[in-house]
């Protein structure tokens, strides 16, 4: 027998293994959802299909959701439902009872109204540098520049990253004798205690946020931007409309739906924010940047009384903000369409 021979011979035995293996899961197959669809017909063959993801969603998204409105109307520090005396609305009463809301030092619990105050101080700054930012990228972006593939993914690679990464990345360089400072001090400067500072941490948690999630909505908003037609351009050319007339008449009122989505998308998240500042700051210094998703977990997992009712109590008001933004976000859209 030649090599030929041989190697021909080995390769017709593996295309019949093979066969014989896809033979065997193709009939396996057959038999067993043959099988299901005399049971359940072919119109129920769909919700078999599906039925794998709503265990998966009921178990981990639905059942918890549930768990949580019956810790957030019981007390204790039980872990198991049934070992949790009912108090009805006792939770949410501690945490809405004040003197003055604008004033935390007359609330009951005055780190949920500092983390709501802080929480509405970063997604006002945030989403508003977001925004500005995203759109400013996105429109440079879409222009004729050279290595544009480049700078499209260069904007968009921390997107990529781990918000944990992130966190550890910037506390590297502008911790105390981090890269930050050592080139202040080369320079002749005096070190900046970014991290021991109120100010400087709300600053630098904004500014590290937007770089890390910016590019998402830069790519949302560069979509939008590709979808307006080059003949209105073209048009407002002719017209002798300069760049500010195009950009303020003609990509701004086009690129709103868009604009919509960035800004509901961005809301959402940034009211959400927690692992990026936990790793960055730990809501630090101080108070200064402990946000509402942190106090959640500090209530419900890290302080040592464990208060799952009070935090349960407090997701839930979370949640109704959330789902306040996401009808403006659907009644916006309906009206833009």
């Amino acid at each position: 027998m030649t090599v030929r021979s041989l190697a021909k011979s080995i390769k017709d035995t593996n295309e019949k293994i093979s066969n014989a293996i896809l033979n065997f899961f193709v009939s396996t197959f057959d038999l067993i959802f043959g099988t299901i669809q005399r049971w359940v017909g072919v119109r129920g063959m769909p919700y078999v299909f599906v039925l794998p993801n709503l265990l998966i969603f009921g178990i981990f998204i639905l059942f918890p959701m549930l768990l949580n409105f019956v810790y957030a109307f019981t007390g204790g520090t039980e872990f198991f439902p049934d070992q949790r005396p009912w108090v009805g609305t006792a939770n949410f009463e501690q945490l809405l009872t004040c003197e003055s809301f604008l004033d935390p030092n007359t609330c009951r619990e005055d780190l949920f109204w500092r983390s709501v105050f802080n929480t509405a101080g970063y997604v006002t700054f945030q989403v508003g540098l977001m925004v500005l930012m995203s759109l400013i990228t996105a429109v440079v972006l879409n222009q004729n520049i050279k290595a544009r593939g480049f700078f499209r993914s260069v904007y968009f690679y921390p997107v990529l990253l781990s918000p944990i990464v992130v966190a550890l990345i910037w506390r590297w360089i502008l911790q105390e004798n981090g890269l930050f400072n050592g080139i202040l001090v080369a320079l002749g400067n005096d070190k900046i205690p970014f991290l021991v500072n109120a100010q400087w941490g709300r600053f630098w948690v904004v500014i590290i946020s937007v770089w890390a999630f910016m590019g998402f909505y830069t790519l949302i908003l560069l979509a939008g931007l590709q979808a307006i037609p080059a003949d209105l351009y073209e048009a407002a050319s002719i017209d002798g409309a300069n760049n500010w007339d195009t950009f303020f008449r003609i990509t701004l009122p086009l690129l709103m739906p868009s604009m919509v989505v960035v800004l509901v998308l961005s809301l959402i998240r940034a009211v959400q924010i927690f692992d990026l500042v936990f790793a960055f700051t730990g809501g630090g210094p101080g108070t200064a940047t402990l946000y509402l998703v942190q106090y959640i977990y500090s209530k419900g997992f890290a302080s040592p009384s464990r208060q799952f009712g009070l935090a349960a109590a407090a997701s839930l008001l979370m949640a109704s903000v959330l789902i306040v933004l996401t009808l403006i976000q659907q009644f916006l859209q309906r009206e833009e369409e």
